[in-house]
């Protein structure tokens, strides 16, 4: 293969997925507790360098070119989105770091646990605690779901205790992990962990806030900025594609033929 196509289809393949990484942010910025991926790229080793050919002679002209560009591992922006006041009891949202515990797994078991920044809650039709997006139980700092008086007032605190009736009757699991990049998205405002985040967790350093939901943190006009930068690298990669094609249409059509 042309090196040139070669360098080029990696380059638009790479742009291709920042594309599709930095739209999806885009279409979440009205999502709440929405946490956008970054996409990052990183310059190919050259192939000896790649294949461990170290003692095979190198074109320095080549070895100077690289060997494209590739993906890097993609990370979360777990920056706080814009704090919004709804007026529901039920709503709360992180000031700081933390975040909620829900229990992960809808097959029933209890030893799974998944993190959330979305805090629109609700009760189901038992009284029990739940997210509004996903029914999945909100968890208290036993483990336990949580159940609610449903015609009684709510008065949630700073801490994530729970209080109706003038008593208190709950207190919401408020966690944090060392390292954020540790943990990975499983759909519906959800985050799982790995062995080293669960091994990590501690009470969580933000405050809750009662009648709140926590925005998006994607930042529209700089994400869109991104995305028209992206659609650019794809056009031109593909240009540059269509470009060795031809380069070497004329190669083997026209060079060697007989006048």
């Amino acid at each position: 293969m042309s090196y040139g196509l070669n360098l080029s289809a990696s380059g638009a393949l790479t742009s291709m997925y920042r594309l599709d990484a930095l739209t999806n942010n885009l279409a979440n910025v009205n999502t709440v507790g929405f946490k956008p991926h970054t996409p990052y790229t990183r310059q190919r080793d050259a192939a000896r360098i790649e294949d461990n050919l170290g003692r095979v002679d190198s074109d320095p002209l080549l070895e100077r070119l690289g060997g494209g560009v590739q993906l890097a591992p993609t990370l979360i922006d777990f920056t706080q989105g814009s704090l919004r006041q709804t007026g529901n009891q039920l709503d709360v949202a992180f000031d700081g770091d933390g975040f909620l515990a829900v229990r992960g797994d809808s097959s029933g078991d209890t030893t799974v646990l998944n993190l959330t920044r979305d805090g629109r809650l609700s009760l189901d039709s038992t009284g029990k605690l739940v997210m509004s997006s996903s029914g999945r139980p909100v968890l208290d700092i036993a483990d336990q779901p949580i159940r609610l008086e449903r015609d009684a007032e709510v008065l949630i605190g700073t801490d994530g205790t729970i209080s109706q009736s003038g008593r208190r009757v709950a207190q919401l699991k408020l966690v944090d992990v060392a390292d954020h990049s540790r943990l990975r998205k499983v759909g519906q405002g959800l985050f799982a962990m790995t062995n080293d985040a669960i091994e990590s967790l501690h009470p969580a350093s933000g405050r809750l806030k009662q009648g709140h939901v926590e925005g998006s943190a994607v930042n529209e006009i700089s994400t869109l900025m991104k995305v028209q930068a992206a659609a650019g690298d794809v056009r031109a990669n593909l240009a540059m594609i269509s470009y060795h094609d031809r380069l070497m249409d004329r190669a083997i059509n026209r060079l060697g033929r007989v006048a």
